[in-house]
């Protein structure tokens, strides 16, 4: 295939990527995917593919799906929590509240809950709006199946969906006070911007030191946040950015300026609900790469 072959693939790259991710978790993952994808067209005459769309889709849902089921084996032997590879998004990637949400922390998570097919369902549904008839050619099932695949995913989905509130100057506030607080020391501060039943999780992957079980309740991540910041995190730069269409904080190393952490951080109603902090070096080789996301189907 020439460079006018290049040209229908690279204008769906973005899609491409943002499907594989959400069925992944896994920026890393969802690039091989892609790539092996573009191999995969790169051997195709494009004269023999009528819609370049939905044949790449196809290719990229079977690629993902037959991936994540060697994933799931390694996550299940995962030392401690395991987090989502947060992505670098665009300052306004909340303009589209449904993509914005589907690639939270939260929301990945709550896929991370659903098997490979009704992960891969789910997603093509609900995020990307393909007919459980399409979804069945795209993963090879009977729309009979797909259908019944489709109840299960979203009914288990809605049971364990949390309320996503999308960046805003409130939560740019509530983030101004968190980060005072916490470098500050100021408990009643930090309280005061903390939702009752906030949980901290953290993902250092057995690799480097963090809490392994969640932190759950005001009180206590507020004291375990206010012990980070006086002691390992006390030799850290913070820089304000946009991580899964949320608010983040990531803090460097001042000697060497190398990324430590990632703080993702979820608001709902004016008070911090969710906080996710990505240790894991491994999660962390591409977050200066900001992801062009996307889910506008077009045309074919």
């Amino acid at each position: 295939m020439d460079d006018m072959g290049r040209g229908p693939f690279d204008e769906l790259r973005p899609l491409l990527f943002t499907i594989a991710y959400q069925i992944l978790g896994s920026a890393a993952d969802a690039e091989d995917v892609v790539q092996d994808s573009y191999f995969r067209w790169r051997e195709t005459d494009p004269r023999t593919v009528e819609h370049p769309r939905a044949y790449l889709t196809q290719t990229v849902t079977r690629q993902s799906l037959n991936r994540l089921r060697s994933l799931r084996r390694r996550r299940e032997e995962y030392v401690g929590n395991w987090l989502p590879e947060p992505i670098r998004t665009e300052h306004d990637a909340s303009h589209d509240v449904l993509l914005a949400e589907s690639v939270s922390m939260a929301m990945l998570l709550v896929l991370e809950t659903l098997g490979p097919a009704e992960r891969a369902v789910f997603v093509l549904s609900e995020v990307f709006g393909h007919s459980l008839v399409e979804i069945a050619e795209l993963i090879d099932k009977t729309p009979a199946t797909v259908r019944q695949i489709a109840h299960r995913a979203r009914a288990h989905v809605q049971a364990r969906r949390k309320r996503f509130e999308p960046d805003s100057e409130t939560s740019r506030a509530v983030i101004a006070q968190f980060m005072r607080a916490s470098r500050t020391g100021d408990v009643q501060a930090l309280m005061e911007v903390l939702a009752p039943d906030v949980v901290q999780l953290t993902d250092g992957g057995g690799v480097v030191t963090a809490a392994r079980h969640p932190i759950a309740g005001a009180d206590a991540v507020a004291r375990y946040l206010i012990g980070l910041a006086r002691g390992p995190m006390s030799a850290m730069s913070y820089e304000f950015c946009t991580f899964n269409a949320l608010p983040a904080i990531v803090c460097r190393s001042e000697a060497d300026g190398t990324i430590d952490t990632i703080q993702l951080i979820e608001i709902d109603a004016g008070r911090i609900t969710g906080l996710y902090a990505v240790r894991n070096p491994e999660k962390l080789h591409t977050t200066q790469v900001v992801r062009i996301l996307h889910r506008d189907r077009g045309h074919s």
